[in-house]
């Protein structure tokens, strides 16, 4: 597919690098020769100099003929310019990068006079899984299907934990809660595990289920946190402006610490019932004073991953009960685990993955196109939720017929309100929504068949 990416910073860079894994003919367009030169010297694209706003230079780097612009640069308002001139110059599909919570609730307007056919949103995607995580705190990531009927949570196998030492297939003996093992990742490496798979202590487990079978599931095993009421976050950025009225509305009290005073000025306008306290977040006695101890949890939401980090690390020798950590750079993921900071959230991750999903159903002329896509594993494992259309091959048929490839798992079917965890017997039908964890790249839901009839 022909794709030309317009603004190669945090963002664009992430998008590029993930769709050029998918094999995607890829331009990219920036204004900062060092940032064309490190892309060019790093990822088969082409990298054209410029302003992603000049009509003339979207011609002539494709946008004409290219099935998909994507605008992300760092600026709104030239996001929405790009996708105007992409659109009239007959781009297939145009999304554009818009982050301003002004505009948040003016999405479908914006959609229709621009001519967009999506808006991404990373700092609000990044407070709604933060939201999720905060929700439900036994976890150290949460991600959800079907709008919240199937979640897989990621939790860290203790020493001497009621999961240490079981065997996969004695776990509907042991505990009641109907739930599913659908990745364990054992150093390092993913395995797409069966009933003959035993856990082990550090094991780093993705489960899948309803969400109150996944609550009554870490009550039995002894790993259930209370809910969180009293948030602290560092950082007074506009995914904290996000996270703030998401929390609030599930009644969780935040405080704010933000070091620029008029930006304290600014959270105070934004979101009045927070309270915002202006100071330097990295200093030990600015966080005592104002309430670390008795916050359940805590937030780091700075521009700075060295910041994010530190901030996140004293929390956690508070023994305040969830600490969320955002950061940029990906490679610190693998590293903060190990220091006990498991809950580890990515914008750019975040965005890479809506627009792979989005990539990926315009690529795909079956029927059964990807309708949510998240990567686990640091990406080399996805899960992905199939829309289930008559005439698929996988339909009707018992799963212990189908002849799936390696390292497929059909994790969970969403039969309209009814969550389904499935086992030999059941039968995928038309109409619903299946779950698949995957080390292949899938675009529908038949490519989970080693050979379709």
């Amino acid at each position: 597919m022909k794709i030309v990416i317009a603004g190669a910073g945090v963002i664009g860079g992430s998008v590029a690098e993930a769709l050029a894994e998918e094999g995607h003919d890829l331009t990219v367009i920036d204004s900062n020769p060092d940032t064309v030169r490190h892309l060019s010297n790093t990822l088969d694209v082409i990298c054209v100099e410029g302003d992603v706003a000049d009509p003339e230079l979207l011609r002539e780097a494709g946008a004409a003929e290219a099935e998909l612009v994507v605008a992300a640069t760092e600026k709104d308002e030239v996001n929405m310019v790009c996708g105007i001139v992409s659109h009239h110059l007959g781009a297939g599909h145009v999304i554009a990068r818009i982050r301003d919570p002004r505009y948040l609730h003016q999405t479908e307007f914006l959609r229709s006079a621009l001519g967009l056919s999506q808006i991404v949103n990373p700092e609000y995607e990044c407070a709604r899984q933060i939201a999720r995580i905060l929700r439900f705190p036994s976890a150290a990531r949460v991600v959800t299907f079907s709008r919240g009927s199937v979640e897989i949570v990621e939790h860290r196998v203790p020493t001497n934990g009621a999961l240490c030492g079981l065997r996969l297939s004695d776990m509907s003996r042991r505990f009641s809660s109907r739930v599913l093992i659908a990745l364990v990742e054992r150093g390092g490496k993913p395995l797409i595990p069966n009933g003959d798979t035993v856990l082990l202590a550090g094991d780093r487990l993705s489960i899948t289920g309803s969400s109150d079978d996944l609550r009554r599931f870490f009550h039995e095993i002894g790993e259930y946190k209370k809910p969180v009421r009293r948030v602290m976050i560092m950082g007074g950025s506009r995914t904290a402006v996000y996270l703030t009225r998401l929390l609030q509305e599930s009644g969780i009290d935040v405080t704010i610490v933000e070091r620029d005073h008029d930006r304290c000025d600014q959270l105070c306008d934004l979101i009045p019932k927070a309270h915002i306290v202006c100071g330097d977040f990295t200093h030990a006695d600015v966080l005592l004073e104002d309430g670390i101890l008795t916050a359940d949890g805590f937030v780091s939401l700075t521009g700075d991953d060295g910041d994010n980090i530190i901030t996140s690390l004293y929390a956690r020798s508070c023994d305040v009960s969830k600490v969320v950590t955002k950061i940029d750079r990906e490679h610190f993921a693998g590293v903060l685990a190990d220091s006990g900071l498991e809950s580890i959230v990515s914008p750019k991750e975040l965005v890479a993955q809506q627009l792979a999903r989005y990539v990926r159903a315009l690529g795909n002329s079956s029927g059964s196109s990807v309708q949510t896509l998240y990567r686990l594993s640091d990406g080399s494992v996805e899960a992905l939720e199939f829309t289930v259309h008559e005439g698929d091959a996988c339909t009707r048929r018992p799963l212990r017929e189908l002849k799936l490839r390696p390292d497929v798992l059909i994790a969970a079917l969403i039969r309209g309100n009814k969550s389904i965890l499935p086992d030999g017997s059941t039968r995928i039908q038309p109409g619903d929504h299946a779950v698949v964890i995957t080390a292949h790249r899938l675009r529908s839901l038949d490519d989970i068949l080693e050979e379709k009839p």
